[in-house]
């Protein structure tokens, strides 16, 4: 592996950030966290830079890049925090139907920005004693937690054994309803099946695995994207704010905060970058790789966040500077598709650490 983006990953990652600097400033992101608006305006654009289409092969109607271009994207999109269907839409769901070479005639209409996607792995991940769901006769029955985008128009969702089934929001006895939880820039909800027709995607827990795997790797490089805008954030504010008639940026326990968040957060993106590399390329460490990603940046965005925060003092809290989006996206972070304690030993069952 290069130890650096090419030349076409810098234009992509160029690209996506342009488009979201003018589609997606903190105005905007202010109006969705508000359900004033959707996010139907920022995903057709996101469509029409064919980011729907990252993964999915050229002869099924996509790009047919790599996840470490994926991970670039998702990035950004936190950068931004960016209020968009990607994880599912774009990662986790054509992985899915490309592992098990099932529901492949939705890869084009996903490509081209024409049907969302929901992920509910929250029964395979972590399950709740008031959550669940069985399957006989190939119905579903009971309920998911915590599953992704409100809009979808079908859900992809993992029982308590990983094996994945295939919803449509539009089925007999299906039905759905809104959660409230910190995150205000991407929808939550729980789903509910009352013998829901579902149509089986895999059984492999392989497949399972390796979907979820992505989807980490994609949490982990919001994270840093998030954690990279508060750093810059906080960096910007000590510039300008004054006490004492200097700039609060000149004060030595202020250098010693941006430092070590900057100390902190650097080394994360080759973390990032070599774990979306391996997901493609080093099958035997990427479940490994993508646990101590997903781990790592859980507590190291945490921390910037939080320091991001002090540095701005009570400006910090308000929604004047909202740098409170970011702050809450990386929290949603850290528990979305496993804490770090939950991932941390799930590395070390792995690796055999584990009696």
């Amino acid at each position: 592996m290069e130890f650096g983006l090419s030349s076409e990953q810098t234009l992509l990652q160029d690209t996506v950030n342009r488009f979201l600097d003018e589609q997606a400033p903190l105005a905007t992101v202010r109006q969705i966290a508000a359900a004033e608006i959707d996010d139907g305006a920022i995903w057709k654009g996101l469509v029409e830079l064919g980011i729907p289409a990252l993964l999915v092969p050229e002869h099924l109607g996509g790009v047919g890049l790599g996840s470490l271009d994926a991970a670039i994207v998702a990035e950004s999109l936190g950068y931004h925090a960016t209020p968009a269907p990607f994880l599912g839409t774009a990662v986790m769901a054509p992985l899915a139907f490309i592992q098990s070479g099932q529901q492949e005639a939705l890869l084009g209409p996903m490509a081209q920005g024409d049907y969302r996607v929901g992920i509910a792995f929250g029964e395979a991940i972590g399950a709740r004693n008031d959550a669940g769901t069985t399957v006989s006769s190939g119905k579903l029955t009971g309920k998911a937690i915590f599953a992704l985008d409100a809009a979808a128009d079908g859900y992809l969702v993992a029982t308590r054994e990983k094996h994945l089934y295939f919803v449509e929001a539009t089925a007999k006895g299906f039905s759905r309803r809104l959660l409230t939880t910190v995150d205000k820039t991407r929808t939550t909800v729980e789903l509910v099946f009352d013998g829901v027709v579902a149509d089986l995607v895999s059984q492999d827990p392989g497949v399972f695995d390796r979907v979820l795997d992505a989807g980490r790797v994609m949490q982990a490089a919001d994270t840093l994207g998030a954690a990279q805008y508060a750093l810059d954030q906080a960096v910007d504010y000590a510039k300008q704010r004054k006490q004492f008639e200097r700039v609060i940026g000149s004060f030595q326990a202020v250098k010693h905060m941006c430092a070590e968040m900057a100390a902190s957060l650097e080394p994360c993106r080759s973390l990032v970058w070599y774990a979306g590399h391996a997901l493609d390329h080093i099958p035997e460490e990427s479940r490994v790789t993508a646990c101590h990603a997903k781990a790592h940046l859980a507590e190291v965005g945490r921390f910037v966040a939080k320091t991001a925060t002090e540095v701005h003092g009570g400006m910090g809290f308000t929604d004047l500077v909202g740098l409170h989006y970011w702050f809450k996206r990386i929290g949603a972070n850290r528990q979305l598709l496993g804490s770090p304690e939950l991932v941390r030993e799930e590395a070390a069952r792995l690796q055999g650490m584990v009696a």
